[in-house]
């Protein structure tokens, strides 16, 4: 069960929870015309409340801003405000636990029509308790009946509120089927993620993993992952995968923002490898919850202490 903290970052101030709200009439509320990033933030080895690759995040809702033809983000706020504002959220409601922080620029122009330029926008954020989105024991699988919509229809390495409704369908069809969640695959049928996390494979000792024109999100946690592997000399591979690819892998594992790195021990069924936790999934996995609390040296401007 998620805690929601009560003081909220909306429209340049703090306020109280149902102060920050959002017009039926908007874009936003209409048309799902909002983007957004989740990120985390620990305590790191000092005890002191760090967020992981913030800059990162923030130049990704950028990125999602400008894709989308949303200026304001872009041109009125940088790097060094939109982290003030984190700050400012952290000390508002003076938080001590480990929590995620969800930054999102909302269309809140009021029945704008079809269109996304010239309107007025919100940016706001929010901080979050809850537990990871998959088992950290092992997940389960099942390839979705729904395809991933294509960057050609909604880019994907925009995290577009709207686009979302694709994840929800392919996500509760797993669930409805006794699964944790969902590999999408795209139009010709190779695999692209899960419904809010990348994925990867193991095969002969090499790491796998959709390439980023697979109709997939540009994770931020993937890149991490992709980092780590490198700089302990493992071989990645980004590249199209097929579904039955899957189900010969030696290992699996998912990694995101809300799943942390988490094994994958059946895909449809199958048992992914011996159905035990990989010795590279492990590795990576103590590597990445490493990186994410400021805990290795090497990846110490991987944090940005709000507290």
């Amino acid at each position: 069960m998620a805690k929601i903290y009560p003081k909220m970052f909306f429209d340049g101030a703090i306020v109280e929870d149902k102060a920050a709200a959002l017009s039926i009439t908007s874009s936003a509320v209409l048309y799902g015309l909002s983007v957004y990033t989740v990120f985390p933030a620990f305590s790191d080895k000092d005890g002191n409340l760090a967020a992981f690759r913030l800059a990162e995040h923030l130049k990704r809702l950028k990125n999602s801003a400008k894709i989308m033809g949303l200026g304001n983000l872009v041109e009125s706020w940088n790097t060094e405000d939109l982290t003030l504002a984190v700050k400012k959220l952290v000390n508002a409601n003076a938080i001590e636990e480990d929590i995620f922080v969800r930054a999102s620029l909302h269309v809140d122009e009021r029945l704008p029509g079809m269109r996304s330029r010239g309107l007025n926008t919100n940016f706001s954020m929010f901080a979050y308790s809850a537990d990871p989105i998959l088992p950290p024991s092992g997940a389960r699988l099942k390839t979705s009946v729904w395809r991933r919509v294509p960057d050609s229809s909604i880019p994907a390495r925009a995290k577009v509120n709207g686009a979302y409704a694709n994840s929800v369908l392919a996500k509760q069809e797993a669930l409805d089927n006794g699964y944790d969640d969902c590999v999408f695959l795209d139009s010709d049928g190779h695999v692209c993620e899960l419904s809010a996390a990348n994925i990867f494979l193991v095969r002969d000792n090499r790491l796998i993993t959709p390439s980023l024109t697979s109709d997939l999100l540009e994770g931020i946690n993937r890149q991490t992952v992709i980092e780590l592997a490198k700089t302990e000399d493992l071989k990645v591979e980004e590249r199209q995968i097929d579904l039955t690819e899957l189900y010969i892998a030696d290992e699996a594992f998912a990694v995101g923002t809300s799943a942390f790195l988490a094994p994958i021990l059946e895909i449809d069924a199958r048992t992914v490898g011996d159905g035990k936790i990989g010795p590279l999934t492990k590795k990576l996995g103590k590597l990445h919850k490493k990186a994410l609390k400021g805990e290795e040296p090497r990846y110490s401007d991987w944090v940005t202490v709000l507290k």
